[in-house]
């Protein structure tokens, strides 16, 4: 295997993406006790690298003794190519194992995006596509990740989920399946053996019934062993949890290229886009202590020259101030930058700013996420246009120059004044910079705006609006285009067909694994990349599959509607959901600032 790899390594654009061998790899001789693991994740090696989820469950796994887990990565285009003329199947990196000879195969669900690079994965890895197509001699394919709360558009090519933090749930897994290979027992057996384990879902242990208008009747357990709803599984002390001390160093340039220290799981903030706000919840630290404990493992294990504090938003960890400024200590004695991204608007200060400069001054990036009072009091954004001012004042008057601010098209209830909202916004701290007595600030200034589209999410108050048509929100990006044509402005949007089917997947249900299979045999994959993204061969699936992209993206669900994800438990529950959904409806009426 390894000889017919090497022999196509020298057609393909980034070998560095497929040798493995980097500092920190582990890699165990292969013995028939160990139970072996492959963590795939659906997209490119500097993708997949650069995520803090993988360091975390690859260290954890293999600091057992009973457990070998190893890296795989989608191959891209030209290793695709060539390892099918060459007849090489999917392959880890670590030893080049044949993906389907590992014992359970884990993919992590970042993005709705990747589901067609999953399929990709599996058929180069020879596995059946469908679940219900695997014998007791097929590796187990298993998900994990926040787009697990609503795996029902790819329920059909799943064996089973863990939903919610999986450092525990992994190793419960792991134990089963010792005594499961022990015991020689059969596929079956064992997920009904783990569908009793807290925070793990099997889709085939449920039935969907659907009313005849399309939309969900009923999902109920077919088997003794599921419960009635999954709860998802939550770490009550992240001190106690594991924290990788040591992390791969690639060879290669990746897109996080650095140590990450996560500070804390959560957010309170409750906007109400946000899905992550809430399935994430409740919010959680970790001690300044073990913080900075790990921060100089990381940063002697590594050789890394940059460490980054990574949460939902940074300046919410309570004790950022001694962390900051121990981390500091610990930094410039090392010379390594520190790196403090995630920043909210309403509490940049002029201290913090300091913080940020004394290790390099690069661009500050800002989330006002709507241009205008009203629309921000719909979403439950606590920001008004005097945080963003006095944040880009005090930037400026720090010598930044360059300032990005973040928007969100689309969102329920918007008007024309919201969309322009955002232009007056950009133009007001353009004027910031102006204020500042010309010795004090930068040479030059740059203020870019950015705008997504909403995509109506599952679990969230949100989840039962319906999201802009692509004629609209073309609409909206064209005339906010117009409206920013200033000088030291730039303006950059997302495609709108791809919000779409992010919209469609998000909040789909099981029927759509048909459109998926469809669409990978028509040749998508890689769509979260622009240049792959083929919006004729997804409408193609569609029209195949007699499904309509408007049905699940564009329709406004009723509060009692059966959705597809009503048999997991975040931990939020649903009247609560309404709740804030109707508040967003009062706020778009008048300003409420509960």
């Amino acid at each position: 295997m390894k000889s017919k790899i090497e022999k196509i390594l020298n057609k393909v654009q980034k070998p560095g993406r497929y040798v493995g061998g980097e500092l920190n790899q582990v890699c165990k001789p292969n013995a028939e006790d160990l139970v072996r693991f492959a963590f795939c994740f659906p997209d490119v090696y500097e993708v997949g690298m650069s995520h803090l989820g993988m360091k975390i469950i690859y260290h954890l796994l293999n600091e057992r003794d009973d457990c070998a887990c190893e890296r795989v990565f989608a191959p891209w285009i030209d290793m695709e190519a060539e390892m099918r003329k060459a007849d090489i199947p999917l392959f880890s990196m670590e030893s080049q194992t044949p993906v389907g000879e590992f014992d359970i195969v884990g993919f992590t669900l970042q993005y709705e995006m990747s589901y067609t690079n999953i399929l990709n994965m599996l058929d180069l890895a020879e596995i059946p596509f469908l679940s219900s197509e695997r014998t007791d001699e097929h590796t187990l394919v298993c998900v994990g990740g926040p787009c697990a709360y609503n795996l029902e558009p790819i329920a059909d090519f799943i064996d089973f989920a863990v939903l919610g933090e999986a450092e525990e749930v992994v190793c419960e897994v792991l134990e089963a399946y010792k005594q499961h290979k022990q015991a020689g027992g059969q596929r079956r057996q064992f997920l009904e053996s783990i569908a009793k384990i807290d925070g793990i879902y099997v889709p085939q242990f449920y039935d969907v019934t659907y009313n005849d208008d399309g939309t969900v009747k009923d999902i109920t357990p077919n088997n003794p062993n599921a419960p009635k709803t999954v709860k998802k599984r939550i770490i009550e002390d992240l001190d106690a949890t594991f924290m990788p001390e040591r992390v791969i160093v690639p060879f290669m340039e990746i897109v996080h290229d650095r140590n990450m220290l996560e500070l804390f799981r959560g957010c309170f903030r409750g906007c109400r886009f946000c899905q992550a706000g809430f399935i994430y919840r409740p919010m959680r630290e970790r001690s300044v202590e073990r913080l900075v404990s790990c921060a100089e493992k990381l940063i002697d294990n590594t050789g890394y020259e940059e460490i980054s504090l990574s949460s939902l938003s940074t300046s919410d960890y309570s004790g950022l101030e001694e962390l900051t400024d121990r981390l500091l200590d610990l930094t410039e004695r090392r010379k390594v930058n520190l790196s403090l991204p995630s920043l909210r608007i309403d509490n940049f200060s002029i201290e913090l700013m300091q913080k940020v400069q004394k290790v390099r001054k690069s661009g500050l990036t800002f989330a006002p996420e709507a241009g205008t009072q009203r629309m921000r009091d719909v979403i439950h954004k606590n920001v008004t246009e005097e945080h963003v001012l006095n944040a880009a004042h005090t930037a400026f008057s720090g010598g930044y120059g360059t300032i990005k601010l973040y928007f969100m098209l689309g969102l329920p209830t918007e008007t024309v004044e919201d969309v322009e909202g955002i232009a007056r916004l950009a133009k007001l701290t353009l004027d910031e910079f102006y204020k500042i007595p010309k010795e004090q600030r930068n040479r030059n200034v740059k203020i870019t705006v950015s705008t997504s589209m909403f995509v109506p999410k599952p679990f969230t108050p949100f989840q039962w609006e319906p999201q802009d048509s692509i004629d609209q929100l073309g609409e909206k990006q064209r005339h906010l285009k117009d409206l920013l044509k200033v000088k030291n402005i730039s303006y950059n949007y997302h495609q709108s067909e791809l919000s779409l089917l992010e919209a469609v997947f998000s909040r789909g249900d099981r029927r759509l694994s048909t459109v998926l299979l469809a669409a990978y045999k028509n040749g998508c994959r890689f769509d979260g990349w622009s240049e792959h993204f083929k919006f004729e061969l997804w409408q193609q699936a569609f029209d195949e599959c007699g499904f309509d992209m408007d049905f699940y993206a564009r329709r406004a669900r009723a509060f009692d509607e059966t959705l597809p994800w009503d048999h997991i438990d975040v931990g939020v529950k649903k009247a609560f959901l309404i709740k804030e959904a109707e508040r967003a409806k009062q706020a778009s009426l008048h300003h409420s600032h509960d």
